[in-house]
């Protein structure tokens, strides 16, 4: 295993994910500075050194609070990027001109952009146009991995370079790191996979039993390569880490936050009670339902799944309606 430079890291975003992140490279005795929003949430995380959702996960000696963009990235050559996926375009404008030139960026987020439909290494390229950009993607629960149960990933980048660095810098004994050529099927992967948990959460709080989830998970697998393949990406990138991988895991842990909002709506709370009982935390897959249902528009993709759930996030269509018309579309032959 290749020992990590000395040279600091930075993480933008003191989220769950990005305090996660923070700690597993310095727990490798990486210097990590962690760009937190404000002044007043750099100084709580300092003063408490853990972050309130990864309680008795104490902040190494080597990870280090800031809200300074300039004092984050003073000499990092790696910057990862780990804030909502809404937020990626103005978290990447806000450290331009403080990061240094062929520095390598990792975006640890999970979306697509609303608007512009794209991908957040396009958002984080067009922002920081001489970064190295990478994407990171896998059935990441970040409790267990900051837990350091046996966890792995995928880095994809065109820049072989840049993935190969990224991967020197994250993989260690208990977070397993794969490199991949197909950006765009690591990062699809990422997104759609959400979509498809939201819906396994619906089914499980009708109640309707495991082998519905499993064709719901399973035909989502192949609207999610389908979408995917049209944009450019391997089939068999949904067939690794960054798809099935991450499908399953989001699909059935109680960690992931999609699948408790599926739950939720499936118990037959509307979407704003069911988004309040994740307690402030994100669910990316109900912004990715809309990108995704737009980009399938524009690609002349064909997904069921997809279409229901945004009809039930969106235009008020009952839970038991969406598996009704799922259920009661027209027999075909089973092909991807």
């Amino acid at each position: 295993m290749a020992t990590p430079s000395p040279t600091p890291a930075a993480v933008v975003g003191a989220t769950t994910w990005g305090a996660t992140l923070a700690i597993i490279l310095a727990r490798r005795g990486v210097p990590v500075r962690l760009l937190a929003r404000t002044d007043e949430e750099a100084r709580g995380l300092d003063a408490r050194r853990e972050h309130a959702r990864l309680p008795g996960h104490r902040f190494p000696p080597t990870l280090a609070l800031t809200a300074d963009p300039r004092e984050a990235l003073a000499g990092a050559s790696v910057m990862v990027v780990a804030v909502p996926s809404s937020h990626v375009r103005a978290a990447a404008r806000g450290v331009a001109g403080c990061l240094g030139d062929d520095a390598v960026v990792i975006s640890a987020a999970k979306g697509i952009e609303l608007g512009t439909l794209k991908r957040m290494s396009e958002v984080i390229a067009e922002e920081l146009p001489s970064a190295r950009v990478c994407a990171l993607s896998g059935p990441n629960l970040a409790k267990e991995v900051a837990d350091g149960l046996p966890s792995t990933t995928v880095i994809a980048s065109a820049d072989s370079g840049a993935a190969q660095a990224a991967q020197a810098l994250l993989n260690s004994g208990a977070f397993r790191v794969y490199t991949n050529a197909d950006l765009v099927g690591t990062e699809l992967g990422g997104v759609l996979k959400n979509i498809v948990a939201i819906g396994s959460g619906v089914v499980h709080g009708l109640g309707m039993g495991d082998n519905a989830r499993a064709a719901l998970v399973n035909r989502g697998l192949a609207e999610m390569t389908r979408l995917g393949v049209a944009a450019g990406a391997s089939p068999l990138t949904f067939a690794g880490l960054a798809g099935m991988g991450d499908l399953i895991a989001t699909c059935y842990s109680p960690l992931s936050r999609n699948h408790r909002l599926g739950i939720e709506l499936g118990r037959g709370k509307p979407l704003d009670e069911a988004l309040a009982a994740l307690g402030g935390q994100v669910a990316e897959g109900v912004n990715a339902t809309r990108a995704a249902l737009d980009m399938a528009a524009r690609l002349g993709v064909e997904m069921p799944i997809a279409q229901v759930t945004g009809r039930v996030l969106f235009e008020g269509m009952s839970p038991r309606e969406a598996a009704a018309a799922l259920m009661s579309r027209a027999p075909r032959a089973e092909a991807p």
